[in-house]
């Protein structure tokens, strides 16, 4: 494993990407290049109250939102990993034990190797169980050219909502 995984019971939302950067692999933190919009995303669309730094990673827990990524196993972008690295039934294991609110890919590849078709933008018409399930265009500076910020706003609105229903998540408790 690259990177560990961010994860505990209850949470507003989880945020499962590809596979670590190779920057991020050397740094040990998730979207650790500085081209990478994913931090200041985070905080523009209201899912984190402040703008984290990457090796601030496990604190995303305390604001409800959980970090893993499809291939643990292998570091690269997209078009360097090896489509049997993707573990889709482990991270479907992990969803299911952690049960959190909702599920975003940002990565168009990840959500692709999950439904195992091709996907739109913006929350799914299907989800995992009852969860619904997000995908996002990727923060990566290499996607620079699909960036949209809407489907990240979506998805922020859908964790205010759910923080202003239920504060707390259970691994902030």
């Amino acid at each position: 494993m690259i990177l560990p995984d961010i994860l505990a019971p209850g949470l507003h939302l989880v945020l499962c990407g590809t596979a670590p950067s190779r920057i991020s692999a050397a740094a040990r933190a998730y979207y650790a290049n500085p081209g990478n919009r994913f931090w200041p995303t985070l905080h523009e669309v209201g899912i984190t109250p402040r703008r984290l730094r990457p090796e601030e990673y496990p604190q995303v827990l305390r604001f409800g939102i959980g970090l893993t990524d499809l291939c643990k196993t292998e570091k690269g972008s997209d078009a360097e990993l090896s489509p049997a690295a993707f573990d889709v039934p482990g991270f479907v294991a992990k969803m299911r034990a952690v049960r959190p609110a909702a599920i975003a890919f940002d990565s168009k590849t990840a959500a692709q190797a999950f439904f195992g078709r091709p996907v739109l933008y913006g929350r799914q018409p299907v989800g995992l169980d009852r969860t619904p399930v997000f995908v996002l265009p990727s923060p990566s500076g290499r996607a620079r050219r699909w960036w949209d910020i809407r489907p990240w706003q979506e998805a922020g609105r859908f964790v205010q909502a759910r923080r202003a229903a239920s504060p707390r998540p259970a691994s902030a408790r």
